[in-house]
């Protein structure tokens, strides 16, 4: 007697619950030194991150200065549940790549996808403060965020999709642009702005970070194991690890810094909005 070939073959269902189970990716983080250290580096430096930039704001009495050390903090607090998030394999999952990639035909692939998620909360946040530190118009500061939030979307997108190389590059690629926008904004639109403020110097510090260490990623992304894989994935985990220790707590530290010993030149910034501030009329 044949059996029906639905009791011969599992469904796809069951098969990606059997393959990406969280205790699988768990064992899997904890077994490979490199992509579990690189996680908990960073758990245990947003922690001390975060005590320490709450202490830093206590004196911060402007409204708009305490708006840039809300923005601020917001970077650490995100980065500490997202990266327990990976650490736990919760947001862990395994991949098998598609004919063309280099890892095609190995098996399931660990993809730490989680981290697109801090990015998505967190890099908006550093824009946010960023513009406001700048002074920059509400319409600036929309166009700049919006970019990031699309950016990190389609970054996302790229790391999981399966079904074709080409696409996963496609992707790629559409993300890039999208960061390409956003860096225009930082290099070109947001300068005049911080200059018209007094913001000019930190600003100009700050910008030049983060321009520096952003296009990090995109060159991680090609060399590590979602792209080309000539990096393994515990590899691409510390480099994605070192430019967010460098991208958010560093940046974050520098600029609460000077928020605290300059909130009469935060204060001095009027709110903008459309390009109009409220003294034009």
């Amino acid at each position: 007697m044949i059996e029906p070939a639905t009791a011969e073959l599992p469904t796809v269902a069951q098969t990606v619950l059997e393959l990406q189970t969280q205790g699988d990716a768990l064992t899997e983080i904890q077994n490979n030194d490199l992509l579990y250290s690189s996680f908990w580096a960073n758990i245990a430096l947003a922690g001390v991150a975060i005590l320490l930039f709450v202490y830093m704001g206590r004196d911060v009495e402007d409204s708009r200065a305490k708006l840039i050390w809300v923005a601020t903090l917001l970077v650490p607090l995100v980065s500490i549940s997202s990266y327990i998030g990976l650490a736990s394999g919760l947001t862990v999952g395994f991949l098998e790549m598609p004919s063309g990639h280099a890892l095609a035909g190995e098996g399931q692939i660990l993809s730490p996808w989680g981290r697109y998620l801090t990015w998505t909360f967190s890099t908006p946040a550093i824009l946010a403060a960023l513009g406001l530190l700048a002074g920059t118009d509400f319409t600036k500061l929309f166009t700049a965020i919006t970019m990031d939030i699309a950016m990190c979307i389609t970054g996302l997108a790229a790391a999981l999709t399966n079904s074709s190389v080409l696409y996963r590059w496609l992707f790629y690629g559409v993300s890039c642009a999208f960061f390409l926008a956003v860096v225009y904004v930082l290099l070109f639109e947001w300068p005049d702005d911080a200059r018209a403020a007094g913001t000019d110097e930190i600003f100009g510090t700050l910008k030049n970070l983060t321009v520096v260490l952003w296009f990090g990623y995109p060159v991680l992304w090609a060399l590590g194991s979602e792209g080309l894989a000539i990096l393994s994935v515990g590899a691409t985990s510390w480099g994605y690890s070192g430019l967010d220790i460098l991208a958010k707590y560093v940046f974050a530290f520098l600029l609460l810094r000077w928020i605290a010993n300059n909130q009469s030149v935060v204060a001095s910034n009027q709110p903008v909005i459309g390009g109009r501030s409220p003294t034009d009329d």
